[in-house]
């Protein structure tokens, strides 16, 4: 199945969306991790168009799609994807976001109800007050210092290595195009959620949810209970052996996953 690569002329400038399906058919808006692209979802993309009209934004000032010069947040980028539901004369979709892309997904229906129809929310944090607290303690996720050898892009690959499955270089590969791609820029996504006070905005959200938890997930698994606590329409289904890069490392289970819960909304 084609996957058909577009621009949007939106607020922040040209945002940039990967698509998969028939037009007419039910809409279905993919986010991605940080600092990832739309890429992370090349694998799923033509899964779930075979049923749905699948789309995969880059958020704003990463991949291709420009940021517009205005500050990194996930109010922002919960905005500029609602903008691209306009553009494309989509009324309402189903919403499914990873990591990063989750945070956004929650944004996205709490401050548009009426634009998402239901939620997967693929090895998500909450990022309540005690998420802010342990986070501002820890050091960058992914920054590394310039080199003049390049030992930098050998460091960026180490720091993510621990998270990816062992066997699989072509997963770090696509995190390390995508991470160099957004350069000095590289944390934006990490501080976004560090500072989003996810406890004020998730009781607004009333859509179905489905809460994906990635067992081999170290980060996002042991968010998945108190998720849940916070969206007591959500459901928690494991998928095994899942890690970071779930959608582009198991894409088969995951789109699975996320068809069969997509089938049960009315």
């Amino acid at each position: 199945m084609t996957i058909r690569r577009a621009f949007a002329d939106l607020s922040v400038g040209q945002v940039h969306y990967a698509a998969c399906g028939d037009a007419d058919a039910p809409a279905v808006l993919l986010l991605h991790q940080s600092p990832r692209s739309w890429a992370e979802y090349r694998a799923v993309l033509p899964l779930l168009g075979a049923r749905y009209r699948a789309i995969a934004m880059d958020t704003a000032g990463f991949g291709d799609s420009s940021d517009g010069g205005v500050p990194a947040s996930i109010a922002q980028w919960a905005r500029v994807a609602c903008e691209l539901l306009d553009a494309l004369n989509i009324r309402q979709a189903d919403v499914v976001g990873h990591h990063t892309g989750g945070v956004v997904a929650i944004e996205l229906a709490a401050a548009f109800p009426d634009r998402v129809r239901g939620l997967v929310l693929s090895s998500t944090p909450y990022t309540g007050e005690a998420f802010r607290i342990a986070r501002a303690q820890r050091p960058p996720i992914d920054e590394v210092a310039p080199s003049d050898d390049g030992s930098h892009l050998a460091a960026l690959w180490k720091k993510r290595q621990g998270f990816y499955p062992p066997g699989r270089p072509d997963l770090l590969e696509a995190f390390v195009l995508d991470a160099l791609k957004v350069g000095h820029r590289v944390e934006e996504g990490h501080r976004a959620v560090a500072s989003y006070r996810m406890e004020e905005r998730i009781g607004r959200v009333t859509q179905p949810a489905l809460i994906i938890r990635a067992t081999g997930d170290s980060f996002a698994a042991p968010h998945a209970i108190e998720l849940q606590h916070h969206l007591p329409q959500g459901r928690i289904v494991d998928i095994d052996g899942g890690m970071v890069p779930l959608p582009d490392q198991m894409p088969e289970a995951f789109a699975q996953t996320v068809l069969s819960f997509l089938s049960t909304l009315p």
